[in-house]
């Protein structure tokens, strides 16, 4: 098949680039520094001769946006925005206009349109769209509007003859350099993995092979469209995440943090804490009525596998590098 992913240089695109060019596909990437053959330029907002490549593929998969991995102050907060649903809708114009439509518009979208809660998981059918929940930064509720904005751009565009999935993907982990994962062990390994503000809130996360899984599960399945959680089905509280992380890597113990030491800690990494605060309890409800079998279900088995694949990677010779964000 030939797949298109547009914003495929951050770390999904790179853990999907790799997996899906060794399977035998055909990968273009669309992005703003082109370095490879298989590279082409676009600028994520206007139609351009990179609309080319869409015009005769099988797949997209949509990926691009501005990194959350900053601080969410109201500039990047509404860069973010734009350059999600910029690249939305111009994705949608190059599909509309194609001779050949691709049969399949995967649309990366996030867990974090669900309510921060601790009392049940958010499954598609049951789950609570955030927002309006209280107790929390007046901000969280933008980061939901962008998450909505998102969906709803791809919703709308005038593509029928291209089935529309729009992935709410929680943490994709990757023992990839740069990666949530990797920022995630660093801390664990240094002795600051404790719990943060309490470690009740919970964590959603996937396996880097299961995201790949998934991502070739629904380009297959004809019947599926629309919103699909793209989780583990074990997400669990921050607390038991991070000492299972340490456990895995030999680490006795973690250091906790409280909420201002977890803010003075974000400012200092440039990010910021409803990236560590928000409770994204998210199950793959549609996924799993759908079929799909996780290989890696919980996250003591996937951590180990992590933590054996990033010794690997540490002792040997090329290791890869991959950014949160994607353009």
């Amino acid at each position: 098949m030939k797949i298109v992913l547009p914003g495929g240089t951050g770390q999904v695109g790179t853990i999907l680039d790799r997996a899906l060019s060794a399977a035998g596909h055909e990968v273009v990437v669309l992005t703003r520094r082109p370095r490879r053959p298989q590279d082409v330029a676009w600028d994520g907002a206007a139609l351009g001769p990179w609309a080319e490549a869409v015009d005769g593929a099988d797949v997209v998969v949509n990926l691009a946006g501005r990194s959350v991995s900053c601080r969410y102050t109201p500039e990047n907060l509404r860069a973010m925005m734009d350059s999600r649903v910029d690249s939305t809708r111009v994705v949608g114009e190059a599909i509309a206009a194609a001779r050949r439509p691709p049969k399949v518009w995967l649309q990366m979208s996030t867990a974090t349109v669900y309510a921060h809660r601790f009392d049940a998981a958010n499954d598609e059918a049951t789950g609570v769209i955030g927002g309006t929940e209280g107790g929390v930064p007046d901000y969280w509720a933008y980061s939901v509007e962008i998450a909505k904005n998102w969906e709803r751009t791809q919703a709308e565009a005038p593509t029928p003859d291209t089935r529309k999935v729009a992935l709410r993907a929680a943490m994709v982990m990757s023992p990839d350099r740069g990666g949530v994962f990797d920022v995630l062990l660093r801390l664990a390994r240094l002795g600051l993995g404790g719990p943060v503000a309490g470690g009740g809130q919970y964590v959603s996360w996937i396996h880097d092979e299961d995201f790949v899984r998934a991502v070739e599960f629904l380009i297959a399945r004809e019947d599926v469209a629309g919103a699909v959680n793209l989780a583990a089905p074990g997400p669990l509280p921050q607390r038991e995440f991070m000492r299972v992380l340490r456990r895995t890597w030999g680490v006795p113990v973690g250091l906790p943090a409280t909420r201002w030491m977890a803010e003075a800690g974000a400012f200092a990494l440039r990010s910021d804490t409803e990236l560590l605060l928000k409770s994204r309890r998210v199950v793959p409800g549609r996924l799993r009525d759908a079929g799909f079998a996780f290989a890696w279900p919980g996250w003591e088995g996937a951590a180990g596998d992590l933590v054996r694949r990033a010794r690997a990677a540490r002792a040997g010779p090329g290791r890869l590098r991959a950014r949160v964000g994607g353009g």
